[in-house]
């Protein structure tokens, strides 16, 4: 049995990838990971990717086009905003026996492998605090309580679909399309009013096929929170601190990751941990040059004498 991690990328999210397997080999060495292309933008990335940290290329780019065009088939075209996040659904069926989906704006702060161990427990897991904090906002429209579809208690199943994992097999591939066609015929079900293209297509399709579910959070009374939204984070050794509790990662899912955003200082660190020289120069003002003598008092002149004019 392989456990190891997908991640899915192209050059555009390439700095955030470079962090985030930068953070994940600085606690978990040997760890399998498998980049899944976002689209045909990738290559450069993934050299880059390869050579600093061994990760392996999705190997059934063939498969990976099929489903892509299949997604492309089921959904209307107005109705997921970036249809190709739906390829993180391929890790089901690729090389991983059990695996961890990770999106690019996360840094780990402790071995993956610790949280691929609750796959011992369950055929699905999550860790955050989505039910407690959005509920069934950016996932579910009210109405899929109103009407049945799923019982009242179900905020407490929704999870966020940027940090995931689950076992191969759990979900068959014409499962999936069909799951995926009911949900192409049930846009009100959803609720995309935040910009999210595949977490509320994932909850349904999870919820609905896999009754051995785990959320993290929900086991252990001491986990802390994962948003980079949340302020009081402290920095110690290269980690955030929730108090006396070291983070298992850090998610900024919406938050700005630029200079300026949260946590900015711990993500650089991890970018250029093993690219220093990548690391741009710091910016220094440029001294505005003083006005020669002479220059200054024309100048004063001229003011002085548009002020005596009648």
């Amino acid at each position: 049995m392989v456990r190891g991690v997908y991640i899915v990328a192209n050059r555009k999210v390439g700095e955030n990838a470079i962090a985030l397997l930068a953070s994940l080999r600085n606690h978990d060495p040997d760890v399998p990971v498998y980049m899944i292309p976002f689209n045909d933008d990738y290559q450069s990335l993934y050299q880059t990717l390869n050579q600093l940290y061994q990760v392996q290329l999705y190997p059934d780019l063939g498969f990976l086009d099929a489903f892509t065009q299949k997604i492309s088939e089921i959904f209307p075209r107005d109705f997921l905003a970036l249809p190709n996040k739906m390829r993180k659904l391929a890790a089901w069926f690729g090389p991983l026996d059990e695996f961890l989906y990770i999106d690019t704006d996360i840094l780990f702060f402790e071995p993956v492998s610790h949280t691929l161990a609750y796959l011992d427990r369950a055929d699905f897991i999550c860790c955050d605090y989505h039910f407690k904090g959005r509920k069934l906002r950016d996932v579910f429209s009210p109405s899929v309580i109103e009407r049945g579809i799923f019982p009242a208690d179900v905020v407490n199943s929704v999870f966020n679909s940027g940090l995931w994992g689950a076992k191969k097999g759990t979900i068959t591939l014409e499962q999936m399309y069909a799951r995926l066609g009911e949900c192409a015929q049930n846009r009100d079900y959803f609720d995309f009013s935040g910009g999210t293209t595949d977490q509320p297509i994932m909850n349904y399709l999870v919820l609905n096929s896999i009754e051995n579910r785990l959320n993290i959070t929900q086991v252990e009374p001491n986990e802390p929170g994962s948003w980079g939204g949340m302020k009081h984070f402290v920095t110690r050794d290269q980690a955030l601190y929730d108090g006396d509790t070291r983070l298992r990662y850090l998610h900024w899912a919406g938050t700005p990751m630029g200079p300026g955003g949260p946590y900015r200082a711990l993500w650089e660190y991890y970018r250029y941990l093993d690219q220093p020289d990548a690391r741009p120069p710091l910016e220094t003002p440029v001294a505005q040059s003083p006005r020669p003598p002479l220059q200054q008092l024309r100048q004063t002149l001229s003011r002085l004498s548009q002020r005596l004019k009648p």
